[in-house]
């Protein structure tokens, strides 16, 4: 709701903020615009989602173009719910990376294990698994930050 993000909003207002850092904030996509319009200009909002093409019939999904139009440059893009809980894999996340970039939002691309993969010694190879599938479509690092 409304009340809990105008307490952040607060807080980053209030500051201060260190200039040699980047602070993004990351709504749900209903209050984008909202968190947009009230944060200072030097804190960054993100989308948490998007999908991969910029038009069609995808319901309940915002493009990367949405979110430049209510004035937000960042995304988040593979998060460990959409991988887990949505099943989105590698390649689907990928494709979301690689479209972003091109439509101009900034990404970031998250990574890692699930419990039991840690648990089992799979660390290394899933974190890169999924890294390599990111960096194969990726040319421009500078606008794009892992997790």
């Amino acid at each position: 709701d409304t009340k809990r993000i105008d307490e952040i909003i607060n807080f980053l207002q209030a500051g201060p903020l260190d200039p040699n850092v980047d602070v993004v904030v990351s709504p749900p996509a209903a209050y984008l615009s909202y968190s947009r319009q009230k944060l200072p200009q030097n804190v960054r909002v993100a989308a948490q989602n998007c999908y991969k093409v910029a038009k069609g019939a995808f319901t309940g999904e915002i493009s990367p173009a949405m979110i430049l139009d209510v004035g937000c440059d960042w995304v988040i893009l593979g998060h460990s719910e959409r991988r887990n809980v949505f099943g989105e894999n590698d390649e689907l996340i990928a494709e979301k990376v690689a479209h972003a970039l091109e439509a101009g939002v900034q990404v970031i691309a998250c990574i890692g294990e699930k419990l039991e993969e840690r648990e089992a010694g799979q660390t290394e190879a899933v974190v890169f698994k999924q890294t390599k599938a990111i960096a194969d479509k990726v040319t421009d690092w500078s606008r794009v930050v892992l997790a």
